[in-house]
């Protein structure tokens, strides 16, 4: 219990670092944001039609239904803006704590993403190579298709050990992690970001170069379109003062939140009834839609959304489930997208059954890590401390 007092401590000293400069209304936004930001990742991993692996330019290989049209209008439409949001909030973040020596940040930053990157791609490794070794268990892995390496490997006792070393470092099996990787980079990259941002000349090519990289969809192993773009508005927005609390009359949420809906329903049924209509002039078209989807719903949802955040800040119970969005963020892949076809064998046959499923499985998930991360919390909060960079111990 002293080691827990000591960790909660240091950590409560830490959020106080984090918000001490900003207003107590935009230190809530941050934090419920973030957590809404990893809830809504279950349900887009949780996603269950074909193809599962989402681009925005996906089409759907089946034909449009109630199920299909809901699942991919969320998946792939209205629930996309979570990544971007969870960007612009650590650049902004990062950049508010300039008087801290860049080098012992990026120590902090090591201990708090890269330590638990390389922890829980390994964990997620030994998962599923523990699951393969029981045969109903290797053929939910299989049927998943969450290690396929090849067309004839689908198991990782499958790998050589090279390809074992590449998926911990590199391709981690918990695929949400790219997002602690990337950020990580950008973190480190922080100085270069900050001098492009912030002088007269350089930002417009600087934005220029990022916004293209995004529309794009750009991405290798370290260093990727849309994080780059947002990291550094967050970053730009901070240094320039920016009112991030109150919208101008161009960020009108009314206006966005129009937009947000509307693009969103026009791409769902473009990709799904386009190429009949245009061929495949209609990829091009539903990326760049997926693109506008985005950033409105990022505007809309940040700017509009506040008394929803001022109601759910003040009830103890979020707050306390808010504090377990890294474990959700974490533990909750690759198990959603092993369960998706198990999922359907236990549900076949009920009316709506992938539709309950999308609802279901990601709910069940979620309060799995939840009730993980609480029993570890209390009975290994060193441990816990470790595994979450500190993070959810105040």
């Amino acid at each position: 219990m002293a080691m827990y007092s000591k960790i909660s401590a240091l950590r409560e000293r830490d959020v106080s670092v984090n918000f001490c400069m900003v207003s107590q209304s935009l230190s809530q936004k941050f934090k419920f944001w973030s957590f809404v930001s990893m809830v809504l990742l279950v349900f887009v991993h949780g996603y269950n039609l074909e193809i599962r692996y989402l681009q925005p330019w996906t089409a759907p290989n089946e034909p449009i239904t109630f199920t299909s049209f809901v699942e991919y209008l969320f998946a792939n439409g209205l629930l996309r803006f979570r990544i971007p949001m969870l960007f612009a909030i650590s650049g902004y973040l990062f950049a508010l704590h300039d008087q801290a020596p860049y080098g012992d940040r990026i120590k902090k930053r090591t201990r708090t993403l890269l330590v638990p990157y390389l922890i829980w791609s390994a964990l997620a490794l030994v998962l599923v190579f523990l699951l393969e070794m029981f045969p109903t268990t290797r053929e939910w892995v299989m049927s998943s298709q969450v290690v396929q390496i090849d067309n004839t490997r689908k198991l990782i006792h499958e790998y050589q050990w090279y390809e074992v070393i590449a998926r911990w470092l590199f391709f981690p099996v918990a695929y949400q992690l790219w997002f602690i990787r990337v950020l990580f980079v950008y973190n480190c990259a922080y100085l270069g970001i900050r001098w492009c941002v912030t002088h007269r000349w350089g930002r417009p090519i600087f934005f220029a170069f990022a916004v293209l990289l995004w529309l794009a969809t750009f991405g290798i192993v370290f260093f990727e379109g849309e994080g780059l773009l947002f990291f550094s508005l967050g970053v730009w927005m901070q240094k320039a003062g920016f009112n991030v609390e109150k919208p101008s009359s161009l960020l009108s949420p009314k206006i966005w939140s129009v937009v947000f809906l509307a693009v969103a329903t026009i791409k769902t049924y473009l990709a799904f009834e386009g190429q009949k209509l245009i061929g495949d002039a209609v990829f091009p078209i539903i990326t760049l839609l997926h693109k506008v989807t985005v950033f409105s719903g990022l505007v809309a949802c940040w700017f509009g959304l506040d008394w929803l955040v001022t109601q759910l800040m003040r009830k103890k119970v979020w707050v306390w489930l808010s504090g377990f969005s890294f474990i959700i963020y974490t533990l909750h892949a690759p198990l959603v997208a092993i369960l998706i076809n198990v999922s359907f064998d236990w549900l076949q046959g009920i009316h709506g059954f992938r539709m309950i499923g999308f609802v279901c499985l990601p709910l069940l998930l979620i309060a799995v890590c939840v009730v993980v991360g609480a029993v570890l919390r209390r009975a290994a909060p060193r441990l816990y401390g470790l595994l979450t960079g500190g993070r959810g111990l105040a």
